[in-house]
């Protein structure tokens, strides 16, 4: 058995987060999760989700059928870590700045605590995803039949979250994060030398007029109680000073959370390119991804967790009321598969936010999920004679 502490939680968390990997990549870091499983003695099973993916379980004491499934992410982004601290990345472009280093930590300890300490009935699956970051790993993982392999009634999951204090978590009862798209538009016109742009197609100025018109298919088409954002991330054209170049690439993303707005905003971002390349006389290769669908709550799984949440000794508060965020997230694929919630619980007022290179996990967090973690399956499960929502 393996005692969790949060010493022994830190250590594994500055592990994880000195050998980032990322998509679909992460071997090392699913050997390390299996180690620790394989040290507390432990059920798993591995090469998931493309590979790196890992699920393992405990039984409880007192029997019984039910099961629910905790999850974290164990990925990381291709960011150049800024921090100067001792656990720093020493994969080069390579870093946690997401925080997934802690949810894998807090996970273990939480699969760790249980197993030591089995006192409920039923199981519990601890699902180690792997390519959360734009690549969808929770898709494959629901796709080589996650929920078939492993029944479970339900599926919990928590993300930490810059700008609340430690000690702060956050419920929604419904939706928690956007529908993710992405986009690549190429357009192709007629080079020709600066000084005499008369003799060629401007693909520039037909991609400027683009972005702005791009712009109010959300601020014009947009139901002002609906939120979408339509962003262009991307610009690429040229290479020299007196040349307009042939082509010029475009790439964004389009966020929102109802499913037929999503359907609109994408018919009225083809339009709009297909009637600017018309107009200018150029031709256009669109590449339009729908990523991720929105993350959405079962009203009565987030009530139960906030419920949790309001009985640990080390939550002060727990906000009911913060608007979603309109970055995206592919447990998303597992909630469309199984009733459950996702959460966040605070990494401080004053930590980096999110994908930033001077971010990191807050330690002091580790202990408060592993604490939820626990409380939560405990409380759904009981002994046997209490169901879940």
């Amino acid at each position: 058995m393996t005692t969790v502490t949060p010493t022994l939680l830190r250590e594994w968390r500055h592990e994880f987060h000195r050998r980032p990997e990322t998509a679909f990549e992460e071997h090392r870091t699913s050997a390390r999760i299996v180690e620790i499983l394989e040290d507390a003695g432990i059920e798993k099973v591995t090469g998931l989700g493309g590979g790196t993916g890992v699920v393992a379980w405990v039984d409880g004491r007192h029997g019984g059928e039910r099961a629910i499934g905790l999850r974290a992410d164990i990925d990381a982004l291709d960011v150049l870590e800024a921090n100067d601290v001792p656990h720093a990345s020493t994969t080069p472009g390579k870093m946690h700045a997401c925080g997934h280093d802690g949810h894998t930590t807090m996970l273990l300890g939480a699969a760790c605590a249980l197993a030591e300490a089995p006192d409920f009935a039923g199981r519990v699956y601890f699902i180690f995803q792997p390519a959360e970051e734009n690549e969808g790993g929770g898709r494959v993982m629901v796709e080589e039949g996650l929920f078939t392999r492993f029944p479970m009634e339900a599926v919990y999951g928590v993300h930490n979250w810059p700008g609340l204090a430690v000690g702060e978590a956050a419920v929604h009862d419904t939706a928690v994060m956007a529908a993710f798209d992405v986009f690549r538009v190429r357009l192709t016109g007629h080079g020709c030398h600066a000084a005499m742009p008369h003799l060629g197609k401007d693909v520039v100025l037909a991609a400027c007029q683009l972005v702005n018109q791009l712009q109010g298919i959300v601020s014009r088409e947009t139901p002002a109680h609906q939120t979408a954002v339509m962003s262009v991330t991307q610009f690429h054209a040229g290479d020299a000073y007196n040349v307009m170049p042939e082509t010029v690439e475009l790439c964004g993303t389009v966020r929102c959370f109802d499913p037929e707005l999503r359907d609109h905003l994408e018919t009225r971002f083809r339009q709009a390119i297909a009637a600017m390349a018309t107009f200018h006389g150029l031709e256009a290769d669109i590449d339009y991804q729908s990523r991720y669908p929105a993350t959405f709550n079962t009203p009565a799984h987030a009530a139960r967790c906030a419920e949790v949440l309001e009985t640990l000794p080390d939550i002060r508060r727990v906000h009911r009321d913060l608007p979603p965020s309109m970055a995206s997230e592919d447990f998303a694929f597992m909630l469309q598969q199984r009733p459950g919630a996702y959460i966040w619980l605070g990494n401080g007022e004053d930590s980096a936010s999110l994908h930033n290179p001077h971010y990191d996990f807050n330690d002091a967090l580790a202990p408060i999920g592993v604490a939820y973690w626990v409380a939560l399956a405990r409380t759904l499960l009981g002994n046997g004679e209490r169901d879940a929502p």
